[in-house]
């Protein structure tokens, strides 16, 4: 198994890629230490059996440049297929300002052909290419050199079948006619503002129980400080200072530094220096904050507008158009949108696309009451209502 260390070998390679249909990918990167990933590890293949088209390149070689791997991304004749791709967008973005394009992703591909929820890469081995992984490499640490062969073998596993994986899917896709679901679950993946974290919109992230404007807003002015805190160290934001603290601080609104002290949940490094002035900045900024920049606490709909005899006729009509569709579930409607629509809203992504033809008309149908649904034998059907 070959490992490129030298932008010549890799220019090399990508060139020969640069000829074919498609390319596998895949990497191996560290997230514990740091706000942004480290990428330790590429792998790639072309089309083929053999495992000679299959190559290791090592990011972290000395005076190795990741340019033409950024070339052949950008090539538009070649497809770039992975696995669960997001992660691995996420590094080339923030490391190039690149996404791979065309983009196929046999995860998303795989819930379109009715393999379940999230199906894993293992799982897609098994059933497709029917072989079984070792997983025992799958928690090492990638980025310490030299590499053993163990770890050498798993993660090229990463990519040589997912070339018969890509095939198969790719096949079932032009077949059912699917490949235009397929487009448009790959936009959000495909769109750059997916890979920007704006620290202004960090607070959205923090889970509260609270509605209060004021709360909100010192939650809102605690989560940016530590977002960019984070973001321009290279720090994970819990090292800054986690959830339940966030929460803490906004709730009891310290105003010095003794205060801090009386945190229980803060860190030590928290309650001096940079981390504690910028919370009690924040904390500062948000209470004198005018009511009128408060957070617009949107309006909760009442659960008792929720039709649920409704929500649950939704939920059996579901389970029958992802039966007869073969297509995960969890692709076509969350459990919130149901009661989204069971409530009377009708902006929903459910109702647009191909999840429109596949459910949401006749989901729209069921809440006009313009059809219902009988049972015959293991199966459910709709029938019109006069």
């Amino acid at each position: 198994m070959k490992t490129i260390t030298t932008t010549h070998d890799l220019t090399e390679f990508c060139n020969r890629a640069g000829h074919c249909a498609y390319v596998t990918v895949d990497t191996e990167f560290l997230r514990e230490r740091t706000y942004y990933s480290k990428l330790c590890l590429i792998q790639l293949a072309l089309p083929g059996r053999s495992n000679d088209d299959a190559v290791l390149v090592d990011p972290l070689a000395e005076g190795l440049s990741l340019a033409p791997l950024y070339d052949l991304f950008r090539n538009e004749a070649v497809v770039k297929v992975f696995h669960a791709a997001r992660q691995d967008l996420e590094i080339f973005y923030v490391d190039a300002k690149v996404i791979p394009a065309p983009l196929f992703d046999t995860q998303v591909a795989a819930m379109v052909c009715g393999f379940g929820d999230q199906v894993g890469y293992e799982t897609l081995v098994r059933k497709i290419a029917k072989q079984s992984l070792d997983k025992s490499s799958r928690f090492t640490d990638w980025s310490r050199r030299p590499l053993s062969d163990a770890q050498k073998t798993y993660a090229l596993a990463d990519v040589t079948h997912l070339r018969q994986i890509y095939e198969y899917l790719s096949a079932k896709l032009e077949k059912t006619g699917r490949s235009h679901w397929m487009a448009e679950e790959l936009a959000t993946l495909t769109t750059p503002d997916t890979y920007v974290i704006d620290p202004a919109h960090a607070w959205e992230r923090v889970k509260t129980r609270s509605s209060s404007p004021r709360l909100l807003a010192i939650v809102r002015a605690l989560a940016e400080f530590r977002e960019s805190y984070a973001q321009t160290r290279d720090i994970p934001r819990s090292r800054v200072f986690k959830d339940d603290a966030l929460i803490e601080l906004a709730s009891t609104k310290p105003k010095t530094f003794d205060d801090l002290q009386k945190s229980r949940l803060l860190l030590r490094e928290a309650r001096k220096g940079e981390i504690a002035n910028g919370i009690l900045k924040a904390v500062k900024y948000a209470i004198e904050l005018p009511q009128e920049n408060l957070p617009k606490v949107p309006d909760e709909k009442d659960m008792r507008a929720v039709n649920q005899a409704l929500a649950d006729l939704l939920r059996v009509l579901l389970k029958a158009k992802t039966e007869n569709n073969g297509v995960a579930a969890k692709l076509i409607a969350s459990s919130a949108e149901l009661d989204a629509l069971a409530s009377g809203e009708r902006d929903v992504p459910t109702l647009r696309g191909w999840r429109y033809e596949v459910f949401g008309q006749d989901a729209l149908r069921l809440c006009n009451g313009e059809i219902g649904l009988v049972a015959k034998g293991k199966s459910v059907k709709t029938f019109d209502i006069p």
